[in-house]
């Protein structure tokens, strides 16, 4: 049975092309400083937006049938992977993300819904048999049950921490067992609503104490792939204490969490925490702390995270120079955390907005590259900081300046000379380079 009966195989036709089901942009082979497109990029589908979201809003009943003609939970389970496989072949996606309750229902008792759990992991595996496709990483859903309505490792009530931690050491077993190399937490409701009912150091000991008992159990296994945090300032939660990566990172040195987390990157999150996409990318991977990503974009005119499939080829080319200036992917790759529009209700929509997706990022992986060879902007920035390259710079680098030096440096000179920052000519340039 074809979930997706009304395109095959998508192939690459070039930008000159008008078939939907086409790509117009990523051309998975083609080589780019010494690599096919595809391990540049490293797509992956979310289970959970792609399979799962019927696109219940506030206001209105879902608009897709996501029980693929089904009605025993376990037998929808099974169908989405089936879809799911077709779906990534299709599209030739080679990886994909889950959250635990998004591959298998939960059961009525912790023990119904691990052995659910499992029974979901091992069709799974076997459908991922004679394929190339991977699980980039996995995780735990420990937000959308009530039980965490008070957050899961920064709950309040002892028994809803040891609840979560469970449903992690499931969720990592399950990500060992498909052989995944990223483990994701993503703390939903670790924050608060309101200080007047919160101990927020607890809430941190607590949050840091469960995720060194992850990495304490993952590592016991033989796990030797990346943990990540994924920043989010807000909503659900008013106030969630993984703001954004500066934040993060924080915490994470604090507690000494710093060698073993990096950080997952999303766009929609950046601009909910009042920063750019390539901003969060930026702090992450100046501090080492660059793991991977979920690609989407927000709505400007609303303070809520949409979860839109990535249009902006600015932004994605901005992106991808900090993925390139990272060294690139490891165990980390692109996922595409985002769903179709509600109006957008038929099975080849997700398709449709997948192509747009990856035909964004592969043309925002070709402009980074074009910004790199250009060397306009980076010489420029190279040049802008010249002044600590000797001098009195210097001595301000190499820590042998005092307060008192500098102070007899400024008695001889004077009134220091300012450059212009050139903003705007910079700008012309990315322009330039994006639209030729």
């Amino acid at each position: 049975m074809s979930y997706f009966p009304n395109f095959g195989k998508i192939q690459y036709e070039g930008q000159g092309s008008k078939n939907p089901f086409a790509f117009k942009f990523y051309d998975a082979e083609r080589i780019i400083n010494g690599k096919p497109m595809k391990d540049h990029l490293k797509f992956a589908m979310s289970w959970w937006h792609t399979l799962c979201a019927n696109m219940t809003d506030p206001f209105g009943q879902g608009t897709i049938d996501r029980t693929y003609g089904k009605t025993d939970p376990m037998d929808i389970a099974k169908a989405k992977v089936d879809a799911g496989f077709e779906f990534m072949e299709k599209l030739g996606i080679e990886y994909f993300c889950f959250h635990d309750v998004d591959i298998a229902p939960e059961g009525k008792t912790f023990a119904e819904s691990k052995k659910n759990l499992w029974e979901i992991v091992d069709y799974i595996k076997s459908k991922m048999e004679g394929t190339n496709i991977e699980l980039l990483w996995g995780t735990a859903n420990l937000f959308g049950n009530p039980r965490y309505m008070h957050g899961a490792g920064t709950s309040c009530e002892a028994d809803v921490f040891a609840y979560a931690a469970s449903q992690i050491k499931n969720a990592i077993d399950a990500t060992i067992a498909l052989g995944g190399k990223g483990y994701v937490f993503w703390g939903g409701r670790e924050g608060y609503e309101t200080l007047l009912n919160t101990n927020m150091a607890i809430e941190l000991d607590n949050y840091a104490r469960l995720m060194k008992m992850a990495v304490n159990y993952a590592r016991s296994k033989g796990y030797d792939g990346d943990f990540y945090v994924e920043p989010k300032p807000k909503e659900p939660t008013k106030h969630q204490y993984d703001f954004d990566s500066a934040t993060v990172i924080g915490f994470l040195r604090k507690y000494g969490l710093d060698g073993d987390f990096k950080l997952n990157i999303e766009a929609n999150h950046a601009t909910l925490a009042g920063h750019t996409f390539e901003h969060e990318l930026r702090v992450a991977r100046i501090n080492g702390f660059f793991g991977s990503i979920d690609a989407n974009q927000g709505d400007e005119h609303l303070g809520w995270d949409t979860d839109q499939f990535p249009c902006d080829v600015k932004t994605a080319t901005c992106a991808m120079y900090e993925v390139i200036k990272s060294g690139g992917f490891t165990n980390g790759g692109i996922n595409f955390d985002a769903k179709v529009r509600r109006p957008s209700f038929t099975f080849d929509d997700i398709a449709l907005a997948y192509i747009s997706g990856m035909d964004t990022f592969a043309l925002g992986l070709i402009k980074a590259f074009e910004v790199i060879d250009d060397d306009r902007i980076d010489s420029f920035v190279r040049d802008r900081y010249k002044s600590y390259k000797s001098g009195i710079g210097a001595d301000i680098m190499n820590g042998t300046a005092t307060l008192e030096s500098l102070e007899e440096y400024t008695l001889k000179t004077g009134e220091p000379k300012v450059s212009s920052g050139k903003q705007e000519y910079l700008e012309s340039i990315l322009t330039q380079i994006l639209y030729r």
